[in-house]
């Protein structure tokens, strides 16, 4: 099959997911791109601004994010992956190139899906992310380990929540616990205007008792840290649509507390693999019950193990190639 795979930028391979972090775009479009290929498919891959020459026709062509993509890629079955929570359809400058082509829309999930503006044409499928080696294969078994618990995310996406949460109840009553925040602009390519607002942020973070601010790291060295740690702590966010933080500390067999917002309970089985708390106080009570009782997380460890890593890219990248049918 001949198959055209396009995003705006920047061009990531997968060597690169070793040696920096990276945002979950990126990541999968590169992981996406290297099932293709072992797959055996006719593969080019299209970067907005090199000018990079597409053949006249392609059986899949696919955009990542933005439809203006499909105006440099050939006639095919055309296909806009979406990633970002899909209400920007609805600007003019991404409304009429989409108008024109009437691609297929792939969501990432059940709550991304219901952002998805009512009125665009066009069918619709959903197809999940997978997580990125490591953290594709099976996670080890664990002793419970010391109380630390994990921020791996846009610091923007609910630190500052956190931070109040864990100097009010978690600490106080779990007084040898840390939060290792892995967090900054560096995996949004260091973002300025990203840098400016979470400056306020991470200087709270350095300054709470037990709070460790940390770089964001490649894959990895965050697996390696995953496999230390005892839960993973996050809010979630509005604008999450899948969230592979969450779901590469569930394929490590990681505990995760979180909240009903975006997409995040959709990467957490409640009660089981960790808890989707309902208010800020089941939130703290989770957290401090994971960080404290040995039982609890080794049931929840033991179950997010079982669950394992989930589909993996060649599964994602035979769902892809179904649509060109």
């Amino acid at each position: 099959m001949r198959i055209v795979l396009a995003n705006e930028g920047p061009r990531v391979t997968v060597e690169d997911l070793a040696c920096r972090p990276m945002g979950g775009v990126e990541t999968a479009v590169a992981l996406l791109a290297q099932a293709f290929a072992r797959r055996g498919h006719e593969l080019r891959l299209h970067f907005e601004g090199e000018g990079s020459a597409s053949p006249a026709r392609a059986d899949l062509v696919i955009a990542a994010r933005v439809p203006r993509l499909f105006r440099e890629l050939p006639v095919g079955r055309r296909v806009l992956w979406l990633h970002n929570p899909a209400a920007y359809l609805r600007k003019p400058r991404h409304l009429l190139p989409l108008l024109r082509v009437r691609p297929l829309l792939v969501t990432l999930g059940e709550s991304h899906a219901r952002t998805l503006p009512w009125f665009l044409p066009g069918h619709r499928a959903r197809i999940p992310l997978a997580v990125a080696p490591p953290f594709d294969g099976p996670a080890p078994p664990r002793v419970p380990p010391a109380p630390v618990a994990l921020f791996a995310s846009n610091p923007l996406r609910g630190l500052d929540w956190l931070l109040g949460l864990w100097e009010r109840r978690i600490r106080p009553a779990v007084p040898g616990a840390e939060l290792h925040a892995y967090t900054g602009a560096a995996t949004y390519g260091g973002d300025a205007r990203l840098a400016e607002r979470a400056t306020p942020i991470l200087a709270r973070a350095a300054a709470t008792p037990g709070v460790r601010v940390l770089a964001p790291v490649p894959r990895p060295e965050l697996r390696a840290a995953m496999l230390g740690a005892r839960a993973m702590l996050y809010r979630g966010d509005a604008g999450e649509t899948f969230c592979l933080a969450l779901a590469e500390a569930q394929a490590s067999g990681l505990p995760a507390v979180v909240t009903d917002l975006g997409a995040v309970r959709e990467r957490v089985t409640d009660g089981e693999t960790g808890l989707v708390a309902a208010n800020d106080d089941a939130f703290a009570e989770g957290a401090i019950a994971l960080l404290r009782d040995d039982r609890r997380w080794l049931a929840m460890h033991a179950a997010a193990r079982a669950r394992g890593p989930g589909p993996s890219w060649d599964d994602i990248a035979a769902r892809f190639e179904a649509l060109a049918a």
